[in-house]
């Protein structure tokens, strides 16, 4: 018989698809296919139909696998796949791969320079695309990852990364994934979803395909050479499986059931009968060939897993090196079990139905046996249970029926995976412990793993589960639970409602704990209290909530310095520096340093980022530099923390409104805000929406702005903290593009009242920036005034500084110092250049100012302020500006095509089209009959634009002028 089908049976439309995908990535067009479907189905034979496919065209096929239990070996399938580029002798070390190639060594052995760092999936994914590029050297390649169904958390980080990104590239990526519930399960789906990738989703086989498959595995014309009550059988048995009707074929025929003669295959007593009734028979029978000590190895080898280490299981059995590895070489010639490279001394077993087939042959008494000397010798072996030990001596554990200590064991893995910040990873083990330990009844062990669960949860922003542990809360006060435990679960949930925005929830945790509390004192837990009720006493509105946070939290702080407590003290010193960065920045930073030394310390990484972020927030507000924000969100999606991951997008979305990246602003708005609404993050939300509702005020679209920010209020809005920056970044600025400035200082003045009522630790509101300017402007503010709000901290921001020297440029000139108002508006310029149209607004308000009381070049800045509004299509302070270039009785130009293409410079000193195009020609120092030529134009209006340039640019002469062209030009 023919051990393979020369042909897939059923799956012709699934190969058209993968010959098409595979034709495009020759083209440098590349795409994801995932091949989805349960266990046996046939996804590793099509795969295995692409590779071919693949090498007959000259392509590069590069293949890896996920494995299951055991210690976990991070990247395992790419790592695999990627090592195949270093066995075919072709030079690695001269690809391009610039900064990136250290980063491969966390995959490639011969790459690993023994340093390990934070690499974020997103650089660690760039990286493999650079070198998936670059070793392509145009032939196509092909990547294969099977079993992702059972790949680690970073596999899926990388691959999310590629998913997005293999368009236009010569790559194609197949990966095959069960229909189990599975997080690859969830990413092939949610690529689908928006169109990243295509998942091909294979069913089982119909009866007239299994009878078409039996037929070509047995080397016959056609189903009817084949006995009917074999085709019937194997169809009742298989259920369209193709993997099932193999094995079950094989098993026919090996047990003689199924013989070939000289005319054709015909059954040999009653295929009902004598035929296995599953595969796990047919499985057993093949183990049966090992004889009964095989048997017992292969059956403790089963309860260990699908990959098993040698040392466990010679533990487990007792017996001798030789006998092991007798009996492991037979079972891989019997095709039960490989060697699982690259982790040395572990096997797996080929399929998992080998699995189930060992376990139907295995009574639950005996399973339970094996499972608790598997337990045992994990635990002697490894004492310590460091790494992933822990979590396979839980597993065997609970497959012992020792359910209690299974949970703590996974318990006490899931804790030490969340200190390790690996929050995916703490999340599940720790689920597990809860469950088990909700079984066993011991409340005490319960809650220790609730402890660690809730703020898992609530870093990974699953707050419905969270939330739906709160009624356990109170069950688990009825059972004798210590008053010290409850209240830390009713402190860790009001945690958990902080980081969702849900005060009023958060709040009743926080009194719900100190209720506990009251007649059990215990300051240690009473500072874990205090911290989270500082966090939510800084959300919740009210005028003295700034107040109320600081001390609480500073309470909470010297607390923690008697008592040891690493975690409180570094969440109070990061609320603090917050309090404290509108008083001093520096002090503010001397206690983001001390937050970041004791993380460092105890390490903590969850804590070390969360320090991270702030700091990066204050240099972000400080000078508009965002790459410690960039940074704190790299070690975000590193340890899985979503709520940072998003909070730090949401500044990332504002800072581009405000530097102008409209485009970008409005697709990362949208991609941010698709994922914190799923989530429920109100904070998150509201950040976002008021910087959408920014973007459309800094367009001068007040529809879109209100649109807008009616779903702000539908997120808990009034009194938050975003609340005054959608009065003062949005409503005053279309206010101001709306040449409204009454309106706009009715917005700031609303502004300055909900500051009043709630005092926010978000300070680009305007009332230390564009409000003081317009009320300059407007004579309501003397040099007294101004020297208030710039003796503040909030004042030196960047953004707020910029508004800050424009006012004092104006209240300069009106005491007559010409000079020192014009240094003053070029201070207000350099700090507002990365923001364009602040700066061009700034430029239109002081202009008439100026203009009034004799200084600065007013004309020059409503030129530059005109071009900028008219480029953005903004026509009221279009309108404006020409009309006050009017009133200064300078020219107003019409907008010709090429305007844009004029240095500012020589725009602002009024150069038409025409005359710049006479300029450049000057350069090369022409006569003006060759100008003229040149243009063709005649001399006279040659000369006549000579002339006028000589006069708007201030030159001595023509010679003069000729050199400044020159210049240019060379520049």
């Amino acid at each position: 018989m023919r051990s393979h089908a020369p042909s897939l049976v059923g799956r012709d439309l699934h190969l058209t698809q993968l010959e098409r995908s595979l034709a495009d990535a020759r083209q440098g067009m590349g795409s994801v296919v995932f091949l989805v479907g349960e266990a046996g189905v046939g996804k590793s034979r099509l795969a295995a139909e692409a590779v071919g496919q693949a090498v007959g065209s000259g392509m590069r096929v590069l293949r890896g696998r996920s494995s299951t239990t055991g210690p976990a070996v991070p990247f395992r399938p790419l790592t695999e796949a990627l090592m195949s580029l270093f066995r075919g002798g072709d030079p690695m070390d001269d690809l391009a791969l610039g900064p990136y190639r250290p980063v491969l060594g966390r995959l490639i052995p011969d790459w690993d320079t023994g340093e390990r760092d934070s690499t974020s999936m997103v650089i660690l994914g760039e990286a493999v695309l650079r070198l998936l590029i670059a070793a392509g050297r145009g032939q196509g390649q092909l990547l294969l990852l099977e079993d992702l169904h059972d790949a680690d958390p970073e596999t899926l980080g990388v691959l999310e990364y590629l998913v997005d990104n293999l368009a236009y590239t010569p790559v194609l990526l197949v990966a095959t994934v069960r229909t189990d519930i599975s997080d690859a399960l969830d990413l092939a789906q949610s690529a689908r979803r928006r169109g990243a990738a295509t998942v091909v989703e294979l069913p089982p086989l119909s009866r007239p395909q299994v009878h078409e498959m039996v037929a070509a595995q047995l080397g016959v014309d056609s189903p009817g050479d084949v006995p009917a009550e074999v085709l019937d059988r194997l169809w009742e048995d298989s259920a369209g499986s193709p993997y099932l009707v193999e094995e079950l074929l094989q098993s026919m025929i090996g047990s003689g059931t199924l013989v070939q003669g000289p005319g054709g295959w015909r059954a040999v007593g009653d295929p009902r009968r004598d035929v296995p009734s599953t595969l796990a028979r047919g499985i057993l029978r093949r183990i049966d060939r090992l004889g009964a000590q095989g048997l017992t190895l292969m059956s403790a080898a089963a309860v260990l897993g699908r990959r098993f280490p040698l040392s466990v299981l010679q533990r487990v059995t007792g017996v001798d090196d030789r006998t092991l590895l007798g009996h492991l070489h037979a079972g891989v010639a019997a095709r039960l079990v490989v060697p699982d490279e690259p982790a040395p001394d572990w096997y797996s077993f080929r399929h998992s139905p080998t699995l189930k087939a060992l376990f139907t042959h295995m009574t639950p008494g005996r399973r339970a046996e094996l499972a608790r000397r598997g337990a045992q010798a994990v635990e002697e072996l490894h004492p310590a249970l460091e790494g992933d030990w822990c979590a396979l001596a839980a597993g065997l554990r609970c497959e012992a029926g020792d359910r209690v200590e299974a949970g703590l064991l996974y318990a006490d893995a899931g804790g030490r995976a969340l200190a390790a910040g690996a929050l995916n990873s703490a999340v599940t083990l720790l689920s597990r412990a809860e469950s088990l330990l909700a079984e066993g009844g011991d409340p005490q062990a319960r809650a220790a793993a609730l402890e660690n669960l809730l703020p898992a949860l609530a870093e990974a922003g699953d707050f419905a589960r969270a939330f739906d542990l709160a009624d356990d809360l109170h069950a688990l006060g009825g059972e004798g639970l210590s008053p010290v435990r409850l209240a830390t679960l009713h402190a860790r949930l009001a945690k958990v409602a902080h980081t969702a925005g849900r005060w009023s929830d958060g709040n009743r945790q926080v009194d719900r704990a100190r209720e506990v509390l009251a007649g059990t004192p215990d300051e240690a837990t009473a500072a874990a209290v205090d911290v989270t009720a500082a966090y939510l006493a800084l959300d919740t509105p009210g005028p003295d909530r700034t107040q109320h946070a600081e001390k609480l939290a500073r309470s909470a702080a010297d607390t923690a310095e008697r008592h040891g407590l690493p975690i409180v003290a570094c969440q109070a010193w990061e609320l603090l520096a917050t309090v404290a960065r509108e008083r001093d920045p520096q002090e503010s930073e001397a206690m983001l340093g001390q937050a970041m030394s004791a993380a460092e310390r105890h390490r903590l990484p969850l804590q070390r980022m969360y320090a991270a972020t702030r700091m990066g927030g204050n240099a972000w507000l400080a000078e508009g530099d965002t790459g410690g924000l960039l940074s704190a969100r790299a070690e975000a999606l590193r340890l899985g923390s979503v709520n940072i991951v998003h909070t730090v997008d949401g500044i990332l979305v504002l800072d581009a409104v405000l530097r102008g990246r409209d485009d970008v602003a409005r697709s990362a708005a949208a991609e941010c805000l698709a994922v914190v609404r799923r989530l429920r993050m109100a904070p998150a939300v509201r950040y976002v929406v008021m910087a959408q509702a920014t973007l459309e005020a800094h367009r001068g679209d007040r529809q879109a702005m209100e649109a807008t920010l009616a779903a702000f209020t539908e997120w808990d809005g009034a009194g938050s903290q975003e609340e005054p920056l959608t009065r003062g970044l949005a409503g005053a600025f279309c206010a101001l593009l709306e040449e409204n400035r009454e309106l706009a200082r009715e917005e700031l003045a609303a502004v300055q009242a909900m500051e009043a009522d709630n005092p926010s630790t978000y300070h680009l509101g305007g009332t230390h920036g564009l409000g003081l300017l317009l009320d300059v402007l407007e004579g309501d503010a003397d040099r007294a005034r101004h020297a208030e709000i710039t003796a503040t901290a909030m004042a030196r921001m960047r953004w707020n500084r910029q508004f800050v020297h424009l006012a004092e440029a104006v209240l300069l000139g009106r005491e007559g110092a010409g000079a020192d108002a014009a240094a003053a508006v070029e201070r207000a310029l350099a700090a507002a250049e990365p923001y364009p149209l602040a700066q061009h607004l700034g430029l239109r308000l002081v202009a008439d100012a100026a203009h009034q009381d004799g200084w600065g070049d007013p004309v020059g800045w409503l030129r530059r302020a005109e071009h900028h509004f008219h480029e953005r299509d903004i026509a009221a302070v279009t309108g404006a500006c020409r009309a006050g270039l009017r009133r200064l009785g300078a020219p107003v130009h019409q907008h010709r095509s090429g305007t844009s293409g004029i240095p500012e410079q020589l725009r602002t000193q009024g150069v038409t089209v025409r005359e710049f195009d006479v300029f450049r020609l000057l350069a090369e120092r022409l006569s003006n009959k060759d100008i003229a030529d040149r243009l063709f134009i005649s001399p006279r209006t040659a000369e006549k634009h000579i002339a006028s340039l000589i006069t708007k640019t201030g030159a001595a002469n023509r010679a003069d002028l000729c050199a400044r062209s020159a210049a240019l030009r060379s520049g």
